[in-house]
């Protein structure tokens, strides 16, 4: 039952050919089997787990099967990001600063999914406060790829990743500050979906950059996706940015895909900029290859223009830091968190607790960030950084109305090895090039595997305008309908 998808799992617990906790102990002990030499997980609830499944159970066979009792993930095993916020159990959001936390409250993400039936079975690894590209700066170590583990698997999100490629679970949770859910996705072999900015509360999910960061499902296909993305999404009163929208019916758009010609008429736009230098040939051929596809399913290619592509990387690595810097100033040692031995007095508590909580990736954004915001420099940097902001979020508006998709790589190159970019702080940021404007802009956007490179996945990014999430599941759909990249597993874990 490990290589069922999303759908899959949920069909077969509503025909109970198969228990949730049947379910859940098989997950279990991939995960005790496998993951010693992934380190993808930070936490496994293995008692907790069980019991849920077995409530699951219980409210399955009292119903006569899932749909009767309106919850379309009831029984079904899920990992979260150790960034949520889970009630009794550990969110150390990667760091030494919070190894010592333990949430009195769920994230709303967490208690939806909760709602809707899911079975908690851990909290997944991850960079550091979601600070990073590769899962190399996560206190509890590296997370390896399950194509290679000597490979990252992309962050900050890799342990998620590393999770649902490995056959560890059907789904996971992830967040999305500048790609960090489309790049692991894109490296692991997954499909992955940054939504609008607002469609998924971030209440209870531990902030690094709130106008950036933003929840969203990784699984193994779009409508797996679709399926995860109706119970995440929705309005929260109790998040300032959560948009007050209905929830569409995701899955339920998805049967148009089914059609001929499913896509015709959609246009499709190819980014000159996203294919210059910087992009390996192979993920340029791949890319292409997929974009043909969607044509023979009826699409219209057109080359468009984002002429500020170019300032993404320097812009993000201003507003980002800049708003690390403030999010992380309440990790002092004092409420919670990491505090110091035997501190002299007030200044030594909080410099010895915060220099030995956090990591060093998260120091130098902190540092960037408290210049960038510092007296003096505030206008030269942030300021400018959020009217290069405003002009990146132009280039998609102006793109829009000539397109209703934007098509590109998910990266510039296929997963890289570890400790190749851990000394060259700028050469790891690039790796964000291409997901980083969707997040500066607040656009929906979907990574999906769509070739193999030397062995290794690529992935193809398709960006929409805002709240059109249903037009790119429907469009990845479309194309995973027709491809079998999707359904492609680490030959180690199959």
């Amino acid at each position: 039952m490990h290589d069922k998808n999303l759908r899959e799992v949920a069909e077969h617990l509503d025909s109970r050919s198969i228990s949730s906790e049947e379910l859940t102990r098989l997950f279990l002990q991939r995960i005790d089997t496998h993951d010693a030499a992934l380190n993808s997980m930070i936490t496994v609830c293995a008692e907790s787990a069980i019991q849920q499944a077995q409530v699951a159970d219980k409210a399955i066979a009292e119903a006569g099967g899932t749909l009767s009792v309106n919850k379309p993930l009831l029984g079904v095993p899920i990992v979260h990001k150790d960034i949520f916020c889970t009630k009794g159990v550990k969110t150390s959001c990667g760091s030494r600063m919070l190894d010592n936390f333990v949430s009195p409250y769920d994230a709303t993400v967490v208690e939806k999914l909760a709602d809707a039936g899911t079975v908690m079975l851990g909290k997944a690894n991850m960079d550091e406060f979601a600070m990073g590209s590769s899962n190399e700066n996560s206190y509890f170590g590296a997370v390896g790829n399950p194509w290679d583990q000597n490979r990252v698997p992309g962050g900050s999100s890799g342990g998620s990743a590393a999770a649902v490629a490995a056959r560890f679970c059907p789904a996971a949770t992830g967040t999305d500050t500048g790609g960090s859910i489309r790049q692991p996705a894109a490296f692991c072999g997954l499909t992955g979906i940054k939504p609008t900015y607002g469609r998924i509360s971030r209440y209870g999910m531990i902030a690094f950059a709130s106008s950036l960061d933003q929840a969203g499902p990784m699984a193994r296909s779009a409508e797996d996706c679709a399926i995860m993305l109706e119970s995440m999404a929705g309005f929260d009163p109790r998040d300032s940015t959560s948009v007050d929208r209905p929830v569409e019916n995701y899955r339920q758009q998805l049967v148009d895909a089914e059609q001929p010609n499913a896509l015709q008429g959609l246009r499709i736009g190819l980014p000159e900029e996203y294919f210059a230098e910087g992009l390996d040939p192979a993920i340029a051929t791949a890319v292409e290859s997929a974009v043909k596809e969607l044509e023979a399913l009826g699409a219209v290619v057109k080359s468009v223009s984002l002429p500020n592509q170019h300032l993404c990387v320097p812009a993000y690595y201003v507003v980002a830091p800049a708003e690390c810097s403030s999010n992380l100033s309440r990790f002092d040692g004092v409420r919670f968190g990491h505090r110091c031995e035997s501190p002299v007095d007030l200044e030594d508590l909080y410099k010895r607790s915060r220099g030995e909580g956090f990591g060093r990736e998260v120091k130098r954004r902190i540092l960037i960030g408290t210049y960038a915001l510092s007296a003096g420099y505030y206008d030269a940097y942030y300021l400018k950084a959020q009217k290069v902001r405003q002009l990146i979020s132009d280039d998609f508006q102006q793109a829009f109305s000539e397109v209703d998709v934007i098509a590109g790589p998910a990266t510039p190159t296929t997963a890289f090895e570890k400790n190749s970019k851990t000394d060259d702080p700028v050469s790891m940021y690039l790796n964000d090039l291409y997901t980083i404007s969707a997040n500066l802009a607040g656009l929906p956007s979907i990574s999906l595997p769509c070739a193999l490179a030397d062995g290794l996945p690529v992935g193809l990014q398709l960006t929409a305008n805002y709240f059109d999430e249903s037009r790119l599941l429907k469009t990845a759909h479309s194309f995973q309908l027709q491809t079998d990249w999707h359904t492609q597993c680490p030959p180690d874990y199959v």
